[in-house]
Parts: C-alpha cells; structure tokens; sequence
C-alpha cells in the first residue's frame, strides 16, 4: 500500500513542494469531514456574502478558504496565497520559494443538495523570495506550474494529483485517515461519445460551438455517424474527473450572456490546473483554439472559455473555429 506522503518521498525531489501539497491535502481531510457531517456541523446554506466574482458565497466557502488560507500562511515554504474567493493575493512567508492559488470549493451550489463538490490547487514557483509577495507574482503561464490538483469530495474523498509528467489518484482510507494510491499513469482516451456542457447557455455560444452541439445531438443520423451522450455535474471539478476515469469531453465555452466576461471559468484557479492535468493525461486543452497552459494572464482572476478532455475532440473544436474564423 503506498500512502500519499510515501509517494511524495519518492517522486517528488523538491522538499518544499511535498510540504506544501502535504499541508494543502491536510485541509482536505478537515473539509471532508465537515462535508460528512452535512448540516449538522451548521455548513449548509449561504455566508451572507458575495466573493470578488460577485457570486453569493455559501457557508462552506468561506470556511473551506480560511482553512486553507490559515494552513499555508504557516507553512514556511509558502510565500504567497491567492484565492478565487478574495479580491488580491495574500502575502505569507516571503523567504518561502512557491505560490499556491486555489479554489477553495469547486461547485460550491451542490453543497444543499449533497452534491460532489471539491477543492482546486495550482502551485506556482515564487521569482522573488526575500521580498513580500504581490498580486503580480502570481501571473505566469500555466506551464510553469510545478504540481497541480484536485480533492474531490464525494461518495469517498479522492486526490487527483500531477507532480511529475503523469497523474495519479488517491483514495483517503476513512480508517486510517491517509491518502492510499489507486491508480498511476492515467491516461485518457483520444475518442469519446460523452461530453458535458451547460446546455442552457445555447443562444448565447458562437456559431461554431452551437454547430458542434447540433452534430452531437444528431447522433448517428448526423455527420458525425454516431451517438454522443451528455453529462453534467455542475461542478468542474466532477466532470474533469469523470474524463480522468473514462474519457469525455467538458467545455465551457464563450458566451454573451454577459457582456464583462468572456469566459466562465477563471484561468488561475480552475483553467491552468485542470489543463495540465488533462494534458499529463494524454487529453488537451484550449480555449476553443488556443492551448491554455500557454496563455500569459493579465489578471488573477482572468475568466476564459475552456474546452479540455479526449484529444480527437478538442482538436475538432478547435478545427470547427478555425474554419469559422476564415470565411
């Protein structure tokens, strides 16, 4: 049986990195049990309050990102702290040599109804240690990340995890309280018939992705000749998962159903990590044509269309918009 901190010993050279992900995966265990525990631990329901996106924050929310933001601002090797639910990063240990960003609860609007929901993390290298960290230290492309992940927390708490050029998964055991490894190497299929998509949003996709949707829904009596099904979690952090364990499509793609945002998911928090665990895993990932881990952020908490997963269907996506483009 390999634990967590067993594989972080042998896989990971960077002792500052195991720390950080070890004190990350720790709050997780805490945000876990309170889940289980539902509304009796008085989680359910809203904060009262809205986070910087101007979304309505749930209780849970709020206590899942001051768990994380008190654990890292303790750990020595954490220089700063950036969260999807705060207005600028959090300076923590300048002499630390990383930056953590983080979702605290992907999916947030499940919690009510017991629902999956999870936590996103993106670690980032820190340029200036010796100095107070800024907002601005936190904008580098996603392809610099030295590790990325997930806490999924659902019928049991998984951890899905990229540290080195492959993704593995952890089961946390309820007995003993650790992280056991369950699957290495993961890889993800280039074909799929399984995507996910807020459908709702069609009037307001770009002709390209309303034409892709149309050939899915036409099934084997359209172009593309066979069925696709569709799923959705409501919740990243679900649907990515699902594509790590069986393949599938997930996009959130442009829309104009409000005028200031381009995009719904944020690159930092969401986009970046789950891009290069997607990739790690064999599947791609763009912003309907441009590869995300490339994409230079202007703001941390820039919004971006996302379309990752099985390779053959991202790159006809992307082909679909190409061609749209050129006309």
């Amino acid at each position: 049986m390999t634990t967590l901190a067993n594989y972080l010993k042998t896989h990971a050279t960077n002792p500052a990195l195991n720390d950080v992900i070890t004190t990350v995966t720790d709050v997780g265990k805490t945000i876990s049990q309170l889940l289980r525990k539902g509304a009796l631990a008085d989680i359910l329901g809203e904060a009262g309050n809205q986070n910087v996106q101007g979304e309505d924050q749930k209780k849970l929310d709020v206590l899942a990102n001051d768990l994380l933001l008190d654990a890292l601002a303790k750990n020595a090797h954490c220089a700063g702290v950036a969260s999807e639910e705060l207005d600028d990063a959090t300076p923590a240990n300048a002499d630390g040599s990383l930056l953590v960003l983080f979702d605290p609860l992907d999916g947030s609007s499940n919690i009510d109804i017991n629902m999956a929901v999870g936590t996103i993390f993106s670690i980032l290298p820190y340029q200036r240690q010796g100095q107070t960290s800024e907002n601005s230290d936190f904008l580098q492309a996603g392809n610099q990340q030295l590790a990325a992940g997930y806490l999924l927390y659902g019928t049991s708490t998984v951890l899905a995890l990229t540290i080195t050029d492959s993704v593995v998964m952890f089961s946390l055991d309820p007995d003993t309280n650790e992280y056991v490894l369950i699957q290495e190497n993961i890889q993800i299929d280039a074909d799929t018939s399984e995507y996910a998509i807020n459908a709702s949003n069609y009037r307001y996709w770009r002709v390209p992705m309303q034409q892709y949707i149309d050939e899915l829904i036409a099934g084997e009596t359209g172009v593309r000749a066979r069925d696709f099904n569709m799923r959705w979690v409501a919740a990243m952090v679900g649907d990515v998962h699902r594509i790590l364990c069986r393949g599938g499509l997930f996009t959130y793609p442009f829309d104009t159903k409000y005028a200031n945002k381009v995009g719904k998911l944020r690159l930092m928090y969401e986009a970046n990590p789950m891009s290069l665990l997607i990739e790690r895993a064999g599947g791609a990932a763009t912003d309907a044509v441009n590869r995300i881990l490339d994409i230079e952020p202007t703001d941390i908490h820039q919004r971006i269309p996302v379309v990752l997963g099985s390779k053959n269907e991202v790159d006809y996506i992307k082909e679909l918009h190409l061609n749209y483009a050129d006309k």
